[in-house]
């Protein structure tokens, strides 16, 4: 039969039927009529410290001058694990209600979460489903960090990122609180135990003297001594007048009295020397454990005072090693739907099938000439 007058369904070679026009209608069908709008929002930002400027040449040297350091590295990395983490999707689903968005009816059957693909909604699938929507790309050089979002509303695309961002800006905060926490806890230790050895000390002092009846050695000691010295002066007052009497008037009778008040003075004399320079109950004997109890006293200030310097310097060096996040480009608004590239997806798959066309029928050329044979 002359293959002219069969029908052109049957004259088209069954191989090109099935790697070519086949692919290419249903890409066409699906990209043209399925498939749903896709709108991307972008942000940048950047984790630096102020404290810390490391050269560098273009962007990254002028944003590395203002102080990103080998830390802002780290805090960078961190942020973005946190970003396409579960622990930030769960902080979306509260806000956001990320999983209503991503399962609405307005999106394709192929695309919406809980369709035909994604038909499985437990929480690991849609984490999966969201770390295809949300990307954060950090450049190596510059520290500069790109958020993209991918959603099927421009408004919804923009509010993740914002979101995302206001989360970024909350990890960072918590890292800042977790290092100054970290830097001063050891000294806070060393201050509160300073401090308790001052209260102890001054426990123990304040507690000698209402046993001892001393509140101070040394003026207490001087005062005896002035005290002594009075009474040596009256007993030299009364010795002069007792002799000038007992040289001009013998028989006075006074002098039997100023004679015991000169024994008296004597008394009270070694009393009060006594009290300073005798045994256990004298001032000097106190002053011993008096002077030790200040002494530590005395220390104690001083170590709580250098303890105190510390967690005041260990705070400075704290608030040094801040970070801080800049946002260089605000989430944008989307006005136009960049994904998916609707003529470019048709071509590629009428080229693939083409080639895909083009090898097996080569393959089957050559086993049918090697059959013939």
């Amino acid at each position: 039969m002359n293959s002219l007058k069969l029908p052109f369904w049957k004259r088209i070679n069954k191989l090109f039927l099935v790697f070519v026009v086949i692919p290419t209608l249903v890409s066409s069908l699906y990209f043209g009529l399925i498939a749903s709008d896709v709108y991307i929002s972008q942000s940048k930002f950047v984790i630096y410290n102020p404290q810390n400027p490391a050269p560098g040449t273009g962007l990254g040297g002028l944003l590395q001058g203002v102080g990103i350091g080998n830390n802002s590295a780290y805090a960078a990395s961190a942020v973005r694990d946190y970003l396409l983490s579960r622990d930030a999707l769960a902080e979306l689903q509260n806000t956001l209600h990320y999983q209503r968005m991503v399962s609405s009816p307005r999106i394709d059957p192929f695309n919406r979460f809980g369709g035909w693909v994604w038909f499985d909604t437990t929480f690991e699938q849609i984490y999966r489903y969201y770390t295809r929507m949300v990307g954060d790309d950090i450049d190596t050089t510059s520290n500069i960090s790109t958020l993209t979002v991918n959603a099927y509303t421009a408004a919804e695309a923009q509010a993740i990122n914002r979101e995302l961002l206001r989360l970024a800006q909350d990890m960072v905060n918590r890292m800042n609180a977790s290092a100054n926490a970290e830097s001063v806890r050891f000294y806070k230790k060393e201050v509160a135990a300073a401090e308790a050895k001052v209260r102890a000390a001054a426990q123990a002092l304040a507690q000698y003297r209402n046993k001892s009846g001393v509140f101070s050695p040394e003026p207490q000691a001087n005062l005896q001594a002035q005290l002594v010295s009075n009474l040596q002066d009256q007993l030299i007052k009364a010795q002069i007048q007792l002799a000038q009497m007992e040289v001009n008037t013998p028989q006075n009778p006074q002098i039997p009295l100023l004679k015991k008040t000169i024994q008296q003075l004597r008394q009270q004399m070694e009393d009060q020397l006594r009290k300073i320079v005798g045994g256990q109950g004298s001032i000097a004997s106190k002053s011993v454990d008096f002077e030790k109890l200040t002494l530590d006293k005395t220390f104690a200030e001083k170590e709580l005072a250098a303890a105190i310097t510390s967690l005041e310097q260990a705070r400075v060096q704290a608030q040094k090693q801040q970070l801080f996040i800049e946002t260089i480009v605000q989430p944008n608004l989307p006005d136009e739907a960049l994904e998916p590239k609707r003529f470019r997806n048709v071509l590629a798959t009428l080229v693939v099938g083409l080639l895909l066309w083009g090898i097996f029928s080569v393959i089957f050329a050559g086993i049918r000439e090697h059959h013939d044979r």
